[in-house]
Parts: structure tokens; sequence; C-alpha cells
């Protein structure tokens, strides 16, 4: 299993200790790093700056909004960060939910996301392997555009640019099962949000395609308080399952559902639409919290560590708020 190292997305500003925990990942033998987008920061920009700053670890999106770019403009973005890093680029891409699309980026969400996922991902594709021009007449994407306020000029092309990689990886945040199913056949991984080695049944992955990537993330934190370890779990499960999503249509919370938590999901989001933010984060089951992240002592983590190894994850994307404990990790992983 290898190790990878998620920094997300900015807060309020830019961290300036990205960099150097980024750089020292590398040094400890880490695969990959992550970036993430929301509506705030971006996905690629703070990539490309940690690719200059950085020589050997691979560098991914997870995830970049769909909704936020073309799938052709996020193919651009690939192609260029995978020359500029010497072939390291693996592009994380999801569909985010209706709140977002169509609150932050003014589009309206996908009545089949499937269907617009899968076209998004033909498309990148088609740029990646320039075996010609771009053509697709889909539902949600089509190249050349041909809608009925199109003015019939549309050439089909193909990039200037030859991609450093005709094959690019691409993999998937999915959350639902129709959509991890998909993921299994178009992707060549899978950005899982919430893993719990316990519950790998949920997922429903037996049958993985050959050289296929598992890479969920984790928050990882050595610590000798496992309760105060867990309170920053709890923190981002609260703003997920209560503020990443209308009450109606909620991904996330769909998910703790099925996980087996579909009251306190429901505790979690009526609290946070009652602006009690502080209360829907307590309502976080520390048993939950605590299935999915790595937290406590070393030897705690260690045991639990080997859960995660002995499923079919492929990286471990580690959200880690010290070098101290990505340190740890390396060693327990080695």
């Amino acid at each position: 299993m290898r190790l990878g190292l998620a920094l997300g997305y900015w807060g309020r500003g830019p961290d300036p200790g990205h960099v150097d925990l980024a750089r020292e990942a590398e040094r400890l033998g880490y695969d990959s790093v992550w970036t993430a987008e929301a509506w705030g920061s971006d996905a690629f920009t703070p990539l490309a700056w940690i690719a200059a700053h950085t020589s050997r670890i691979r560098l991914g999106t997870a995830v970049a909004q769909m909704a936020a770019r073309t799938p052709t403009a996020t193919a651009m973005h690939a192609l260029t960060l995978d020359h500029l890093s010497g072939g390291r680029m693996m592009l994380g891409l999801g569909l985010s939910g209706p709140q977002v699309v169509e609150g932050w980026y003014g589009r309206p969400f996908p009545a089949s996301p499937l269907a617009a996922t899968r076209e998004y991902v033909e498309v990148v594709r088609q740029v990646l392997r320039r075996e010609g021009p771009v053509r697709l007449e889909g539902r949600y994407h089509r190249h050349p555009y041909t809608g009925a306020d199109a003015t019939g000029l549309g050439k089909p092309l193909k990039p200037i640019t030859h991609p450093l990689r005709p094959g690019l990886p691409v993999l998937l945040g999915a959350e639902g099962p129709k959509n991890i199913a998909q993921t299994l056949r178009i992707a060549d991984g899978w950005l899982p949000l919430y893993w719990s080695p316990l519950r790998t049944d949920v997922y429903d992955v037996e049958d993985l395609p050959a050289g296929f990537t598992v890479a969920p993330l984790v928050r990882a934190q050595v610590c000798d308080d496992v309760t105060a370890g867990l309170v920053p779990v709890k923190a981002m499960l609260g703003f997920y399952i209560g503020g990443m999503g209308h009450a109606a249509r909620n991904f996330h919370a769909a998910l703790m559902a099925r996980m087996g938590y579909g009251t306190e999901a429901r505790r979690i989001q009526e609290l946070f639409a009652q602006g009690r933010r502080e209360e829907a984060v307590l309502a976080v089951p520390d048993s939950f919290a605590d299935e999915i992240s790595l937290v406590g002592p070393r030897g705690r983590i260690a045991e639990r560590l080997a859960l995660w190894r002995a499923g079919p994850v492929t990286d471990l994307l580690v959200t880690a708020p010290d070098p101290a404990t990505l340190r740890v990790l390396a060693e327990l992983n080695s």
C-alpha cells in the first residue's frame, strides 16, 4: 500500500506550510501529494507550485470539480502540468452536488449524473489520446457544439500540444453504488471520501480491474488522547454531512447512512441547518469518526493500519497536521 499526502483546499488563505509538508513527504518516500477545491482555492494552481518545489512525488487532484471547467479545459490543465512535472500528474475528478454546482458555479446539476460523468471522462480521454479532433454528440457535452443557439461555425479540434502521456491516470470521486460501479468501468482509479476497513462490503468492490487504484482519504494524527484527536475528524464530518449538500440531496449523508449511521446523519443535518454547528459536530459519533481515521498512539495506529493494508486499498491519502505523523506512518508502512 502506497502512501500519499492529501493537502485538501485552502481555508481563509494559503497554508504557508504546505510546500514544506510536501517536500517532507517526498523525503519520507510518500508516493503522491494531492490538492482539492471547493468554492475558494482551485486544485491545479497549488499543485503546480508544489510540482516546482519537488522532483519525484506524484501529483494528483482529489478532486477537481467537473462543473468548474469544460472537460477540454480540464484536460488542458492536466496535460500542461504533466509536461511541467515530468510525467507526475494524476487527474482526480468529482461531480460535486446540486448545492455547489448550481449555487457556486451557476450551472444546472445534471439530471443523469452518471451520463454527465461518463461523457466528461470520454472528452478528457480523447484530448489526452490526441488520435484526432475531439468529437462527441452527448447529452451534456457536444463537440463541436450543436445547440439551438450554435453559430454552426464550430470546428472539431485536437490539442496543439502533444500530451506527454496519453494514458495519464484519471480517477473519480464516487460515493453512490451506481457511480462506483461506473468508476470501475471507465476510470483508472477511485477516490473514496469515507473508507472504513471494517465495512468494505458497503462499497461492493470485490472484482477490481487489474492495476486499478483505490485511494481513500484518511485523517491521521499520532497523539495520546484519542478523543481529542478525533475532534478535527468530527469537525470535517459535521461540515460535509451538514453543510456540503442540501438536506434533500446530500451524497455524503447518504453514504454515512449506508455505513449504518442514518439516524445520526439526519440529526447532524438538522442541527447544521438550524445554525447549531458546534452541536452538529458533537453529534458525529466518535465510533464513526474513529473507524474512518487513524488517530491515537503509535501502537494503536499500527494495529489499525494493518486493517487498511489487508483490504483492497492501494494508496492511502493521508491528511496529517504535522511531519511527525507523516514520519510514523512511513515507518509503519515500510
